[in-house]
This record gives structure tokens, C-alpha cells and sequence, in this order.
């Protein structure tokens, strides 16, 4: 579709740089260009084909020259947008860029939304949905992994998961109406067959829609959160860890009372750590609010790193259990801290009373905050935590969406439901109601199926020139 006017925003990020560029996209992109550049070939720049680039000066309403830089020129269909588009670059400083885009939109450009150069790429076939909105998560990746699976899903990964499911869904649903529409012709359905088509289609759904756990790590930060009885350490790991002195460290039990939330990033992956209140009984408030942040941190945590003093073991003995620390669906880890005030033997000791006080742990690690011995062993243990189960069967394609999983979830319950209602073997006029819903849902990721009010929420969260 062709949009009748024409945007122009900056593409770079504000502030002083040595380059920043500006956009114009759109039917009067071009004409619009070629009132403010002057080349030093002095060529109408209407009349260059596209990939062009040339050298010259911008110049504002009165022929005041701007600034020199360099024109790149677009024809349509063959740029990001699908339209014509201009790039111009210039200096990077404030006074240039806004007096250029001041220029641009004097001469007739309207200013851009957020994300419409990527929804116009979208409207115009350049793009998927799925891939548009993979543009977003690619400039705000915080980490080499959160990079690579971005791209992935720019480069049309996600979106050939998505449409061979949908294929699948398809020659399912045909066989399925063909039976209603020409059943005298063709016979009546073949509900073995059937089912087993769905079944292999339900799994693959499923395994999808599994991944999104993981994607969200990647995209917001693995959430683990350190906890245990005061003066274990928590506070000295958590700077040890981050190799700074984030946390105020003392002597005093009860010293941090309100949580500290700090990111890192270990081989790749991004961990959001908490450092909590000691877990202890208290007659005070304030400490009170404290311990109940730390047990409310714990149950919402995607790892807990169970920290205890190994030179002491009689506080050993007073641990109670915790149900976020026992729940299997959360890993946990027990740090035996300062193992350099201890002989091995103490250090023995302290994994025994955990292992009685938590008969599933499997993982006591002995470490030193105040050393950093064992911290790499840690480091290491985090990350293949994170990463056990990355892929499953979906080729290195994952969820990252809280959309994408919502829409798959639904497409995996109503592909379920088919399943169901052909092992009961009721009249395909069900099974073909669901398999529609089934594929609408997924069709909800790349945008066959989507409406405009999901497509503006999309892109009104990019940055203005992307």
C-alpha cells in the first residue's frame, strides 16, 4: 500500500556523535531531498537511480547552507520501507540534525510516529509482523545471545516455524472439509489418520510454545534472588558477583532490610539479582517488611541462591524449610559461604545439615564471598542452568513475546481440543471449528490475522526513526 504523504524523523540516537542520519520516506521523498541537497556533481537527484550516494551540502528554506554530508537514495520497491526513501548524513550535532529535520518538514514532510518507517516496511510485504517486531527487540538486545535470537527472528526464522505450522493446520482442515463438503465422493473421515496428523501438529505447537520460559529470560533477565538467615553473606556475594561494592557489608545481622535489584550479564545472559533481608524471627517492623519482600521475592524468582554460614553451625540447625526453596519447579542452589574460615571437614558437616533440612538438594556449592573462591564455579553453574533446556525442536527458534506466547497458547488449546474431539470421533464440523480458531491464533504472530489496533499498539512502543 502506498502512503500519500511523506515522514521524515531522525534515525540516530540524540545527543552529540560524529554522524547522525535523517529519513524521509515516502512518494514526495525524493523531490523533497532534492530541494534541500546540493551536490557538488550539481545533478538532479530525481533523475539517479536507487542504491545512489553522493557527496555534497544541505541547505534550509533561504539557500543557508546547513551543514555537508552524504545523500544515500532508495527507490521503490527496493528499500526498507517499500517507498522511496532518502538517508541523509551529517554531523552529529544538535543544532545541525534538528535544523535539518526543521528543513525537511518546511518543505512539506510530516513528522514520523514511532515505528513508522518498520510499519510502513510491514504494510508494504517487506516485513512480517513477527519480523517487524523483531526490529525493536534487535536495537534493545542487551546481550550477544538476546542479539542472535533477534536476528533470527528479522531473518524470517520464527515466522517459517510459524507458517509451516499453519501449513499443517491447513491440510488438516482440508481433509477435514472435504469429508463434510463431498463425503458421498470421497468417503467419510479417516479419524486414525487424522488424529495422528494432529497429534505431530499439537507437539510441534507445543514445543514453540515452550520456549517462551526461556525467551523471557533472554529479553527482561533471568529473576534470582538471594536469600538465607542474616550474616550468611548474601550482600558480600552479591557484590562479589557484580565486582563492585553495590551493597552495604557489616558485621550486623538485619543490616539490609529492603531488597537490591542489580543486572549482569554471564556468557550472554542476562541475570537480575536481589539481594534480600536475613530470614530470621524479629519483633521489629521495619525488618519484618523486609523478610516479607524476601520470602515474596523467592516464590517470583526463576533461581534461588540459598546462601548459609559454613563456620556456624549451630544457625544450621535452626533453618526451616521454605516452599520456594522445595518447590521442583524452581531450581535452587545452597552456597556454603566463607569456606576460607573452615577446614573441609566443617565444610562436610554444613552440606549434611543442608542435605537434612533439604533432602532434594542436589547442588552445595562451597564459596568464599569474601575471597571469591569457587564464584567462577558459580558463574558457570548459572549459565548452564539458564541455558538447560535453550532449544527443545524448534531449530534455535524461540519465543521472546508475551504476545507470540499468548497467541501460541491459544493456538496449542485449540489444537488440543481438535485432538480431543477426534479421538472421540464426533462429526468434523468440530474439529474443523477448532482447527480455524488454531489457525487464526497463529496467524495472530505474523499479522495474516491481526487487527489494526494490535498493529498500532506494536509499533507505537518502537523509537521515532525505526
Amino acid at each position: 500500500m502506498e502512503q500519500e504523504d511523506t515522514i521524515a524523523a531522525v534515525a540516530t540516537a540524540m545527543g552529540e556523535s560524529a554522524i547522525a542520519i535523517v529519513r524521509l520516506s515516502g512518494i514526495a521523498a525524493i523531490p523533497i531531498a532534492q530541494q534541500v541537497f546540493r551536490g557538488k556533481r550539481k545533478e538532479n537527484i530525481t533523475l539517479l537511480p536507487g542504491y545512489t550516494v553522493r557527496f555534497g551540502h544541505f541547505v534550509d528554506l533561504h539557500g543557508e547552507t546547513i551543514d555537508q554530508g552524504l545523500l544515500t537514495l532508495f527507490r521503490s520497491p527496493h528499500s526498507y520501507t517499500g517507498e522511496d526513501m532518502v538517508e541523509l548524513s551529517c554531523h552529529g550535532g544538535r543544532a545541525i540534525v534538528s535544523r535539518l529535520l526543521e528543513t525537511l518538514l518546511q518543505h512539506g514532510a510530516r513528522l514520523a510516529e514511532p515505528g513508522e518507517f518498520t510499519q510502513r516496511a510491514f504494510f508494504n510485504g517487506k516485513l512480517d509482523l513477527a519480523q517487524a517486531e523483531a526490529v525493536a527487540d534487535l536495537v534493545k538486545a542487551k546481550t550477544e545471545r538476546a542479539r542472535r535470537v533477534a536476528l533470527n527472528q528479522l531473518e524470517g526464522k520464527l515466522s517459517e516455524v510459524i507458517h509451516r505450522l499453519r501449513s499443517d493446520i491447513i491440510g488438516a482442515l482440508a481433509a477435514v472439509e472435504v469429508t463434510i463438503d463431498y463425503s458421498d465422493e470421497v468417503g467419510e473421515l479417516d479419524y486414525p489418520e487424522l488424529e495422528g496428523r494432529l497429534a505431530h501438529i499439537c507437539q510441534q505447537a507445543l514445543c514453540l510454545a515452550n520456549t517462551a520460559h526461556y525467551g523471557r529470560i533472554l529479553r527482561e533477565g533471568m529473576r534470582v534472588a538471594l536469600i538465607g538467615p542474616p550474616n550468611a553473606g548474601k550482600s558480600s556475594l552479591l557484590n562479589q558477583l557484580l565486582q563492585t561494592e553495590r551493597a552495604i557489608v557489616t558485621p550486623i545481622p538485619g543490616t539490609t532490610r529492603d531488597l537490591i535489584e542489580e543486572s549482569l550479564s554471564i556468557n550472554g545472559i542476562p541475570i537480575v539479582l536481589t539481594d534480600t533481608a536475613g530470614l530470621r524471627a524479629t519483633a521489629d517492623p521495619i525488618e519484618r517488611i523486609g523478610i516479607d519482600l524476601a520470602l515474596k521475592t523467592a516464590e517470583q524468582a526463576d533461581l534461588l541462591l540459598f546462601i548459609v554460614d559454613a563456620s556456624d553451625l549451630s544457625s544450621l540447625n535452626t533453618l526451616s524449610p521454605l516452599p520456594a526453596v522445595e518447590s521442583k519447579d524452581r531450581p535452587a542452589l545452597f552456597l556454603l559461604n566463607k569456606k576460607d574460615l573452615v577446614t573441609n571437614d566443617v565444610l562436610e558437616q554444613a552440606a549434611n545439615l543442608v542435605r537434612q533440612k533439604f533432602p532434594h538438594v542436589t547442588d552445595i556449592i562451597p564459596i568464599s564471598a569474601l575471597t571469591g573462591e569457587n564464584i567462577e564455579l558459580l558463574r558457570d553453574k548459572l549459565q548452564q542452568i539458564t541455558t538447560s533446556s535453550l532449544y527443545g525442536d524448534t531449530e534455535g527458534v524461540m519465543i521472546t513475546s508475551t504476545r507470540h506466547s499468548q497467541a501460541l497458547q491459544e493456538a496449542v488449546h485449540h489444537l488440543q481440543e481438535a485432538l480431543t474431539t477426534t479421538h472421540q470421533r464426533l462429526p468434523g464440523d468440530f474439529i474443523a471449528l477448532d482447527l480455524r480458531e488454531a489457525l487464526n491464533a497463529l496467524g495472530q504472530i505474523t499479522g495474516e490475522t491481526v487487527d489494526d489496533e494490535i498493529i498500532h499498539r506494536i509499533f507505537q512502543d518502537f523509537c521515532v526513526g525505526k
